[in-house]
């Protein structure tokens, strides 16, 4: 059961595409139809069902900056849990597609690590690049499940003035 490059490239698209799931169903059906995708979403592509999952957002920070639950990971994408009171909903941005480019893959049997580039379009067609790394292990039936998540925005290098 080793994965392959066509598996992580398979499971990075399956999260990106359930990010504008979340995002249209919230469109149309408001909150609690964005948050029971957001659900599925997180119980289909995480290990939390597992253990707990390394998942640091892009953007979190303070004492909740890692979100090693289901709870912490479906604040951060739907937000509105008072437990997480600076979660604005990440996936609710309005999201119309997302792509990603890889930097490398490192595949060790049913575990994998992959990091790389995520763009996110809006409806707007405004795109945000985010850095990325996701580390995988196959459940029992043989599906990728994600069991790290960093996320963070690009390393801008400062320049001063002369």
């Amino acid at each position: 059961m080793t994965i392959t490059e066509d598996d992580l490239a398979k499971a990075r698209g399956s999260w990106g595409d359930g990010l504008v799931a979340i995002a249209t169903a919230y469109e149309a059906g408001g909150f609690d139809r964005a948050k029971r995708i957001a659900e599925q979403i997180i119980d289909s592509a995480y290990a939390f069902d597992f253990g707990p999952v390394l998942f640091k957002p892009t953007l979190s920070g303070g004492e909740k900056t890692f979100r090693t639950t289901r709870k912490g990971a479906l604040s951060y994408f739907v937000g509105n849990d008072p437990e997480y009171p600076l979660d604005a909903g990440f996936a609710l941005r309005g999201w119309r597609q997302t792509r990603s480019e890889t930097a490398a893959s490192v595949i060790d049997g049913a575990c994998a690590m992959w990091m790389g580039w995520f763009f996110f379009t809006d409806k707007d067609g405004d795109v945000v690049k985010t850095d990325k790394s996701f580390g995988y292990r196959k459940d029992p039936e043989g599906g990728l499940r994600i069991v790290l998540h960093h996320s963070s925005l690009p390393f801008e290098v400062q320049t001063q003035g002369s």
